[in-house]
């Protein structure tokens, strides 16, 4: 007869501190029957589950028969050999760093994102006013765009030129690995370039098409009159004529300048010649309007990926627009995964969030007066959510909106000790104004633009390495 019975789940061992036992059972509660695990808690003598080094885990943990999995706190640091020798080699490794993202490290809660990263537009960063940069800026300037995503680096020639220097700078980006573009007018400054080794000419139209054919390189072609197509056509004729590759860049204009009206002018670009590399130039949306860029260069690309331009231009002055290279990087990778696998392209680069957090979990004031109960030292344990500070110890159940009427109440004499909770309550306040999920010792998320921050409990550990040689566990200033 055919075995009916149904396989075994699998058993998970979850490890933590006494403070977090009793959120980390609520959230398993929930997480185990939908993740189809079996799920139990092992509470180790300690008081915050993120003081736990690795050693010291392997010292204290007993592992029951059966346990399929070991699961640590994702902030415990250290090899985890040892801790898979004391548990007979079943299995170990870290969860996330907080406990209520468990369900997402199960694949719970979030989309399928198989093979999310590949992009097929390519990013072009411009150096403005190139001329008037020394060569080591330039190349610093180019290194970093680099870094941060781009293809290919773009020279901005001034008006006025030829540029003396541009052979040299287009050499030195060569040598160190970059791929090149000129943006000018002036003929003879396009030639040295080209000769130098730039592959890629901005721009041509039909003042300067019948000199194309003397640089040997790639061009970009755009309409003779702005806010218009005039000339494209014959431009783009002339070009195939006589075997010049080309991409076309209808420009796109400012806000209140036709800017809708260009939108359109890719469509018809893109109509009329349906099989024809096309570009964007996206400075004069990013740069020219009052708002963080990244929104803008999200949307944007995805008018690219819908329209199939495969190349976008993109500048980096203005203090709002400075980080334009990295977002569109992210952002292409998010256009071309919601595009070629129609999909909406949500809860796929939380980089791409920076002001408030895609998700904020909440523990409840019913759960936070239970851990408090279980707190048995004097260390102030932080919270914010639903608009409310909270400040926990072993004697302790604070709550207030003011961080210096919250201060005032916790009778901190100590001039490190006030400056560190000053710090926290600084973060928590932000956390709730801009409604982003704060974690102590931890840096608030920003996406992309997050600074990693070593909190004060991990600053203490490595100092009592330093001076002692050695980890040690113990209670801290941190949250569960």
């Amino acid at each position: 007869m055919p075995n009916d019975r149904p396989c075994p789940r699998p058993r998970l061992l979850f490890i933590t501190g006494r403070l977090a036992e009793f959120a980390l059972r609520q959230v398993l509660d929930d997480l185990a029957p939908r993740a189809g695990v079996e799920a139990e808690v092992a509470v180790l003598p300690i008081t915050v589950a993120a003081l736990m080094p690795t050693p010291w885990i392997a010292r204290h943990l007993e592992v029951p028969p059966g346990v399929d999995r070991v699961i640590l706190p994702g902030m415990c640091k250290g090899d985890l050999a040892p801790v898979v020798e004391k548990a007979g080699g079943v299995p170990v490794e870290r969860g996330p760093d907080d406990l209520r993202d468990l369900p997402r490290s199960f694949g719970l809660d979030s989309p399928d994102a198989e093979g999310y990263g590949a992009f097929d537009i390519e990013i072009l960063a411009e150096i403005n006013h190139a001329p008037t940069l020394p060569l080591d800026q330039l190349l610093s300037q180019a290194d970093r765009f680099a870094a941060e995503g781009a293809d290919r680096i773009d020279l901005g020639c001034d008006p006025g030129g030829p540029w003396p220097g541009v052979a040299e700078a287009v050499v030195a980006l060569r040598e160190r690995g970059h791929r090149v573009s000129v943006d000018s007018f002036d003929p003879v400054e396009v030639a040295r370039a080209v000769e130098a080794g730039a592959d890629l000419v901005l721009s041509v139209d039909g003042s300067n098409r019948d000199r194309a054919g003397d640089w040997g390189a790639e061009v970009v072609v755009i309409p003779d009159r702005v806010g218009t197509l005039e000339g494209l056509d014959a431009s783009v004729e002339s070009l195939s004529k006589h075997g010049i590759p080309f991409r076309i860049d209808p420009i796109l204009e400012p806000i209140g300048f036709g800017f809708a009206a260009s939108l359109g002018r890719y469509l018809e670009v893109r109509r009329r010649y349906p099989d024809s590399a096309m570009m964007m130039g996206v400075g004069n949306l990013t740069e020219l309007t009052d708002v963080d860029s990244a929104g803008m260069n999200v949307a944007l690309i995805g008018v690219c990926q819908e329209v199939g331009v495969g190349s976008v231009l993109t500048t980096a002055v203005i203090n709002w627009a400075r980080s334009s290279v990295r977002e569109i990087d992210l952002a292409r990778r998010l256009s071309y995964h919601a595009v070629t696998n129609r999909t909406l392209p949500k809860h796929l680069e939380p980089g791409l969030v920076t002001l408030r957090d895609p998700k904020v979990p909440r523990f409840g004031r019913d759960t936070l007066e239970e851990l408090q109960r279980r707190i048995r030292d004097p260390n102030w344990r932080i919270f914010a959510e639903d608009g409310v500070i909270y400040a926990l110890n072993h004697q302790h159940f604070l709550a207030d909106a003011d961080p210096f009427a919250l201060f005032d109440r916790m009778g901190v004499a100590d001039p490190e000790h006030a400056f560190y909770l000053g710090y926290e309550l600084a973060k928590a306040r932000t956390a709730l104004t801009l409604d982003k999920h704060y974690r102590q010792d931890q840096a608030l998320d920003w996406g992309y633009l997050t600074e990693p921050e070593v909190g004060a409990v991990e600053r203490r550990k490595r100092e009592r390495r330093q001076h002692r040689g050695r980890p040690e566990g113990g209670s801290g200033e941190a949250g569960a």
